[in-house]
């Protein structure tokens, strides 16, 4: 065989570069997909597609013609079917920094008030769940509830969650150093919860954090634990230090946050 017909097994530049930006795209697939009932999903797609792949070589008519079926309105049903996480794609997408042109960060002060009115809940046993805003906005939340415009303060917090007053029973956020709303309703969690202990506010808490790249504070009015949802993760029993440190450090990962479900985390 000529050496010229064998050139299309030599890559260039050129095929190189496509062949990882390809292996690169294929690896965040999948860990995305890693510890979410998404994989086993795909998993199946694959078995069904050895299995397609087999009936046609064996010229097993029927069985193709089924399989055939199948994947011709399966992409339909995959949207039906994997709605939460094409969601949470499509808002980790909107994340990137190339598409904020607003980023508003917490200040040290503004993170030294908030553990101490986690700290100061958590001792009173009373409910609180405070979201702080990263680079995704979450004006479309503050409209559920009453808007605000104060300055973050421990003990403002403490009396926005007192019982029986009247915004108590929502969310607050926070936007910088600033407190834009209150009362506000949260997306409760798409992907099912093992841990029976949780209650809706850690539900809620899970849900913007699926939905967000906000750092959500959760005081449990049962157990009086504090807890930190971040990135669809959810850690508990947190202490104020930790709450300060994950408010400060929030883009450097530092946090050792377990699923929900009670999985180890992939960090």
């Amino acid at each position: 065989m000529p050496l010229d017909q064998l050139r299309f097994l030599v890559p260039g530049p050129r095929d190189v570069v496509e062949i990882l930006v390809v292996a690169y795209l294929i690896y965040r697939a999948l860990l995305f997909l890693a510890g979410t009932r998404a994989l086993q999903i795909l998993i199946g797609l694959v078995i069904l597609g050895i299995v397609y792949f087999l009936a046609l070589v064996l010229k097993f008519t029927m069985i193709a013609t089924l399989l055939g079926v199948v994947f011709t309105y399966g992409a339909f049903a995959a949207i039906v079917v994997f709605q939460p996480e094409l969601r949470h794609a499509l808002a980790r997408l909107g994340r990137s920094r190339a598409f904020n042109l607003f980023v508003y960060t917490t200040t040290q002060s503004a993170a030294d008030q908030i553990a101490a009115a986690a700290e100061r809940l958590s001792r009173a046993g009373t409910g609180a769940i405070i979201a702080i805003e990263g680079e995704v906005s979450l004006d479309d939340y503050v409209e559920t509830g009453t808007v605000m415009r104060a300055s973050v303060s421990g003990e403002l917090l403490s009396t926005i969650f007192t019982p029986y007053s009247p915004l108590h029973d929502g969310a607050v956020i926070v936007r910088g150093d600033e407190i834009i709303g209150a009362g506000c309703v949260l997306p409760l969690t798409q992907f099912p919860v093992t841990d029976k202990s949780l209650g809706t506010r850690h539900r809620a808490a899970l849900g913007l954090s699926e939905e967000s790249d906000a750092v959500v504070i959760v005081v449990s009015e049962e157990t009086s634990r504090i807890s930190i949802a971040q990135g669809g993760l959810l850690k508990q029993g947190v202490d104020p230090a930790q709450v300060r440190d994950a408010l400060t450090s929030r883009r450097s990962g530092s946090l050792a946050f377990r699923r929900s479900s009670g999985e180890p985390s992939p960090a």
